[in-house]
């Protein structure tokens, strides 16, 4: 009987010891406030959107995503569970990134910075309607994921990945750009965010922050950064000043490449698919007040 009760007791002491790992791992993936980015809606997408990378509404309208993928040169659309995507090719093959709508133009970002936009009504032609521009030398040379664009200022925001200049400045930076009423883009203004802010937050004193995503929130305008090497979402304030950074758990985002709200600022992060699982969209309802 004492061998019993001090079975018990052992076991007692070994599930309490047991608790604050179980709690450090469920702060271990926390998310933003009104937020709980661990039980996201998963949205699978078909097979000609496995390597989606980029995402996002036209006017914050989640009735359809607009997305594109690594290599096609196609903007492709559909609605949210739909099983096939429609396209319109806008150009060549090539690493293209990140998708933006705007002023009722398209935006698309190539890994090296160049941009093409083209007009948003022409997507539901068959083919290529000789509207689209090409707009080099804008953003200095580098990798680039990360493109954001403001419907009410027509601005412009790329962030770079990885380039040359901030290899021993700590900082990631950034380039604004205008969109004019008639497509045309032109050099606006920078902005950078300080990578050793995100670091006194995580307590790694060495990261290595290579952004692949960002968004503005529309409900409290703060800037929505991801990183799918450090697998990390960044928070900051509307003047790029970093104020949280949340580890992305692995087994739900796996490559995050691409992120998006919606008008009603639910949070949606794209993942590139692989051999193991589909692209898909992870959503993430607001639930705050």
């Amino acid at each position: 009987m004492d061998i019993i009760k001090l079975r018990a007791a052992l076991w007692i002491v070994l599930g309490m010891a047991m608790l604050p790992t179980a709690c450090s791992q469920k702060r271990k993936f926390e998310g933003p406030p009104g937020y709980n980015i661990n039980e996201p809606q998963k949205i699978v997408m078909p097979p000609s959107l496995e390597e989606i990378s980029g995402i996002a509404f036209n006017h914050g309208n989640s009735d359809t995503v607009y997305a594109q993928e690594d290599e096609s040169g196609k903007l492709y659309y559909l609605k949210p569970g739909d099983k096939r995507s429609s396209n319109f090719k806008f150009g060549k093959h090539g690493d293209y990134e990140d998708v933006q709508i705007c002023n009722n133009y398209v935006i698309m970002l190539r890994s090296n910075g160049i941009l093409f936009t083209f007009p948003f009504a022409d997507i539901h032609q068959q083919e290529e309607t000789g509207n689209v521009a090409e707009w080099k030398d804008l953003l200095p040379k580098g990798e680039y994921e990360g493109m954001y664009a403001d419907e009410a200022s027509k601005l412009i925001y790329v962030i770079c990945k990885q380039c040359e200049d901030e290899k021993s400045s700590k900082m990631a930076k950034g380039y604004i750009l205008q969109l004019s009423d008639d497509g045309k883009i032109t050099q606006n203004n920078t902005f950078s965010v300080d990578v050793k802010e995100i670091e006194s937050l995580t307590g790694d004193k060495k990261i290595n922050f290579r952004p692949s995503a960002l968004a503005q929130n529309p409900r409290t305008k703060e800037w929505y950064l991801v990183s799918s090497i450090n697998k990390l979402l960044v928070i900051a304030d509307s003047n790029w000043k970093v104020t949280a950074a949340y580890k992305l758990n692995p087994a739900l985002y796996i490559q995050p490449e691409g992120i998006a709200f919606d008008k009603n600022s639910n949070l949606y992060i794209s993942n590139e698919g692989g051999d193991l699982h589909s692209g898909n969209i992870l959503k993430t309802t607001w639930s705050g007040k």
